[in-house]
């Protein structure tokens, strides 16, 4: 309590300092002093994330932009794409349909501990395609494991076992919602920003630019995982058996998980043809959404529909949007990132957006709020690519965005990691020792991307 009030005090300070009118300050210096005033509130949690953006929006109002512009990114496509894929995915795990997806693919592990753990790690990338939120998948399959495990530890020692799963689920998480454009909150935030930049960036070219790299790391990472917490051997037919069971408990499937079949299949497949209808994104979004609950087709009604939306991060969101457009339309962002430039020009591009990369990385160990970074770094980046030889735009805002998704060190870095962590099977010093090899490999994975990779496929 005693921190909040000092963060209050603060952040009050600093509006009285930089927006009465006691001193005339360049527009770019309130910018930043905005900057500062929002993120103390967002990450210090002095209020909730919804109220401290209500207090940004009458900030940028009466400083920034007129009132009519600054609601006008609460109309942003993005905003409502992520309001569809909330409804959309909640119909997907309300029928169960996300249950029993999840367990038959565990079963093909066949019993096998090391069989399971990277089935596990494939089974985040599958659920990002149809659960749009970090948290909503790391609940959902850690819950899944943790009654495995528990059945399993009556009869084998699942200690590393344990470790493994769960530390994985932690890193893969954020790391599976950058590999569609639909992923996760700050994957579609993201996308929005790209599409200003590459109009030609839809859902299967984003497919294409972000899947080698993440299933490389995958199959990296299960092999870290191999060496550091090497699992036990566990009795193959009883973890099937226990699996199977699970999936008695649901029964044959019924007809409002095949109507969500239906619908998620129209949905993707929308999505995957962009390119030939012309449809956006956001656009089919909207639509799948209402199916679900139209009735005869749909699986539910408004009234419960409208539980599932998060209507505080819908707010929170948006404001994302705001504190970008603030830092662009002020030249904040420009001027920013020719300082750098400037500062760095007697050295090589390569080594600039590596140093870039590995600043993110150290930088991103103090935000807990992945979207309210990236509202900074992915402008930023975005700049500094125009200015690099060799390097487009879009290349080094793809590294940036990758690098600061997820959190390798502490407990602290993710809401997933404290969901995951609460289970009891790893401990901070478990996930800090696996974390150090863990990003230098992320970061190596992304490198080899930016330098080989993308070059190729962005011609």
């Amino acid at each position: 309590m005693e921190k909040r009030k000092i963060l209050l005090l603060l952040s009050l300070a600093i509006y009285i300092i930089f927006f009465f009118p006691l001193f005339d300050w360049d527009i770019k210096v309130k910018a930043i002093a905005a900057l500062f005033f929002i993120q103390i509130l967002w990450i210090g949690r002095v209020f909730t994330l919804a109220f401290s953006s209500l207090l940004f929006i009458l900030v940028l109002s009466f400083h920034f932009f007129s009132y009519e512009e600054t609601l006008g990114y609460l109309g942003e496509e993005v905003v409502w794409l992520l309001f569809a894929t909330y409804i959309i995915s909640n119909a997907f795990i309300k029928t169960g349909l996300a249950s029993r997806l999840s367990l038959n693919l565990l079963k093909l592990s066949k019993g096998s501990g090391k069989a399971l753990i990277l089935i596990s790690f494939i089974l985040m990338l599958v659920l990002s395609v149809l659960v749009p939120s970090n948290i909503g998948k790391g609940n959902l399959v850690s819950s899944v494991l943790d009654r495995l495990l528990k059945s399993l530890r009556e009869i084998n020692d699942v200690t590393n076992l344990g470790k493994s799963l769960f530390i994985g689920i932690s890193y893969l998480s954020a790391i599976s919602g950058a590999f569609v454009a639909t992923g996760a909150s700050n994957t579609i935030y993201t996308f929005g920003i790209f599409t200003n930049i590459y109009p030609d960036l839809n859902y299967l070219t984003w497919l294409i630019y972000f899947a080698p790299p993440i299933l490389l790391f995958i199959f990296i990472l299960w092999l870290i995982m191999m060496s550091y917490f090497p699992p036990e051997n566990v009795d193959q037919g009883h973890l099937v058996g226990l699996l199977e069971e699970r999936l008695n408990e649901l029964g044959n499937i019924n007809l409002a998980e095949k109507k969500v079949i239906a619908i998620m299949g129209v949905t993707l497949l929308l999505w995957a043809t962009q390119s030939i209808h012309g449809f956006s994104i956001p656009l089919v979004g909207l639509l799948g959404a209402v199916l679900t609950m139209l009735p005869g087709i749909g699986v539910w009604e408004w009234k419960e529909a409208r539980e599932s939306i998060n209507w505080d991060m819908m707010l929170f969101f948006a404001s994302t949007l705001m504190v970008s457009g603030m830092l662009i339309k002020t030249g904040t962002v420009e001027w920013l990132a020719k300082v750098i430039v400037e500062t760095t020009a007697s050295q090589s591009a390569i080594l600039v957006v590596i140093i870039l990369i590995l600043c993110t990385l150290i930088v991103r160990i103090v935000f807990v709020n992945v979207l309210g970074f990236l509202t900074i770094m992915i402008p930023l980046s975005i700049n500094i690519g125009e200015n690099l030889a060799g390097f487009s735009p879009l290349m080094v805002a793809m590294a940036v965005f990758l690098t600061g998704v997820p959190g390798f060190y502490l407990i602290t870095q993710s809401p997933v990691h404290l969901i995951s962590y609460s289970f009891g099977y790893f401990s901070d010093k478990d996930l800090l020792k696996v974390g150090l090899p863990t990003s230098l490999v992320w970061v190596g994975v992304i490198s080899v991307s930016l330098l080989f990779f993308w070059r190729i496929v962005l011609g």
